[in-house]
């Protein structure tokens, strides 16, 4: 328990830390002190040994993308750890409800119609609830107490969009869009600017609420929905409150973010390991250290060659091999 109490206190340390040194990352080298001073001086007048275009870089080039990185990690992390406890399965992601290729398909379309970018993060957005919203109306029409159902029907309405995200690749335009479309379904921060943070982090610091408020109700639904009921859970009530949140943090880290694998579902169960399952402990750090990965990630995206390399790429090949540890790791508990 002493163990535990630390975690979140030096996960909160090492992701202030890291997010001072990746502030100096780049082709543009600044030491730490000078990223410390510079953002002290957005608050309070100090003498400034700086160029302009150093604080140029650091407040209005490279913060915005070290926000956005920690938003978007802590987000589809905490979305993961909210799914897995919710259906009771260890290898549960935010795109097991269509979020991610119904999102991948509004973003498309806005591309293929050449909308700005307000438009593409708005598409993709309203098209990630939308893909959500369709999983729920059928999955309750054909049994609304099965979660295993809703599963399957996430499967289906997935394959669906990715189906027409197809269609849009075979019909745009080779020269200019259809590289758009590709670009953005990889995955990158390259294009987050400024404006595009308050409306992000307020939507999935909402659903994180939402999430924080109800742990007790989820925690005591991961023993079963029968059991839950008999202690006075409105299991229907708590499952919809869950897979809204979880969907609405989930879109919106898509919308500026692309299409980024393996956070959410790796990054719980790195949580876990740190702090058991209990959901009031489970959330916040995986969102702390879904905020720490992404940020590591990002870093050697932009940092790992002379050409960045799309942040989707990079979370697979880092995913992909640290799953496989975990799941070696915890064999035991997968029987």
């Amino acid at each position: 328990m002493r163990r535990q109490r630390t975690v979140v206190p030096v996960l909160g340390l090492t992701l202030l830390g890291l997010a001072v040194l990746s502030l100096g990352l780049g082709r543009v080298s600044i030491p730490p002190g000078t990223v410390l001073a510079v953002l002290v001086a957005q608050i309070w007048e100090i003498p400034a040994d700086w160029t302009p275009a150093v604080e140029q870089i650091v407040v209005h080039v490279r913060l915005p993308r070290i926000l956005a990185a920690m938003l978007v990690g802590a987000a589809l992390a905490a979305a993961g750890a909210a799914y897995q406890t919710l259906f009771r399965n260890p290898i549960v992601a935010p795109d097991v409800l269509g979020v991610s290729a119904g999102a991948g398909f509004g973003a498309s379309l806005a591309v293929t119609l050449n909308l700005g970018a307000w438009a593409i993060q708005a598409g993709a957005f309203a098209m990630g609830l939308c893909a959500v919203g369709l999983v729920f109306a059928v999955g309750q029409a054909i049994n609304r107490h099965s979660l295993i159902v809703l599963v399957l029907v996430g499967v289906v309405i997935a394959a669906f969009f990715q189906a027409l995200i197809s269609v849009l690749k075979i019909i745009a335009d080779p020269v200019d869009v259809l590289p758009a479309i590709t670009f953005w379904l990889l995955g990158g921060l390259n294009r987050v600017t400024s404006a595009d943070l308050p409306l992000v982090a307020m939507l999935i610091g909402l659903a994180l609420s939402v999430l924080y408020a109800l742990r007790w109700q989820v925690n005591v639904m991961s023993v079963g929905s029968e059991e839950a009921r008999m202690l006075g859970v409105d299991v229907g009530a708590i499952r919809l409150a869950l897979i809204l949140s979880a969907t609405l943090m989930s879109a919106a880290a898509v919308s500026i973010a692309g299409i980024v694998g393996w956070v959410g579902l790796v990054v719980p169960h790195i949580a876990r390991l740190l702090v058991g399952s209990s959901f009031e402990r489970l959330l916040p750090v995986s969102a702390l250290t879904g905020a720490l990965f992404l940020l590591l990630v990002d870093n050697l995206s932009r940092g790992a060659t002379t050409m960045e390399i799309p942040l989707g790429i990079t979370a697979s090949v880092i995913g992909a091999p640290l799953f496989l540890l975990l799941l070696l790791r915890t064999k035991a508990g997968w029987s």
